[in-house]
């Protein structure tokens, strides 16, 4: 049962006994979870995957990540998130490469020092997977995206900390928000790929009342 998951009674009726639209039930706990979430950024990663000279896969994350959530856990539509993440903190486990993604040909990242998510659209899509749209915005370009989560459960920390987690992906074309810097290569094709994949693993902290 997921976070927004909804119990349907599968015993068979009438129209005699019960009316088509019936109500249908919420699990109280996970009713419950319904809050403001702020995350923990030493605790969620936002990732990415690229390909290089198209034999093989560059890997990195950005060390810097903040926002928050707000869970409804009867209705999924109701559910919000705002994530900022730093352009400057990216990590490929390579300072100069690092150096030359920061740089005016990739991410700029004097001029534009954050990339941000809104969501416009929450919705369940059965079970622990959920799916969220929303407003991606790189280099003051905003395009839409859509990111597929599962819901990996709550928890309370040792500190007492109220905690929900969620995994993600995604996958974009960089081009379409201006990221088109390449490198042609002898044998043909280029060195970094148009398409990158993403992914998210974010572990959240419920606001106090």
């Amino acid at each position: 049962m997921g976070l927004f998951g909804r119990k349907n009674d599968t015993t068979a009726t009438t129209a005699t006994t019960a009316p088509a639209t019936a109500p249908v039930a919420i699990d109280p706990a996970l009713a419950a979870l319904t809050g403001d979430y702020t995350i923990d950024p030493s605790h969620s990663t936002i990732g990415f995957v690229a390909r290089h000279a198209m034999v093989t896969n560059v890997k990195g994350s950005f060390r810097d990540v903040s926002g928050t959530l707000h869970l409804d856990g009867a209705d999924p539509s109701g559910s919000t998130a705002s994530i900022d993440v730093r352009m400057d903190s990216i990590d490929t486990g390579n300072a100069d490469r690092d150096g030359h993604l920061k740089s005016a040909d990739f991410f700029k990242a004097e001029e534009f020092p954050e990339m941000t998510f809104r969501t416009t659209k929450a919705e369940a899509l059965g079970g622990d997977d959920y799916r969220v749209t929303g407003d991606l915005t790189i280099l003051g370009t905003t395009k839409p995206l859509s990111i597929d989560l599962e819901f990996n459960g709550s928890a309370t920390d040792p500190f007492g900390n109220e905690r929900v987690g969620f995994e993600g992906k995604a996958e974009i074309l960089r081009s379409e928000w201006g990221l088109t810097w390449n490198a042609a290569l002898e044998t043909g094709g280029v060195l970094v790929s148009d398409k990158i994949k993403l992914n998210f693993d974010i572990s959240a902290i419920r606001a106090a009342a």
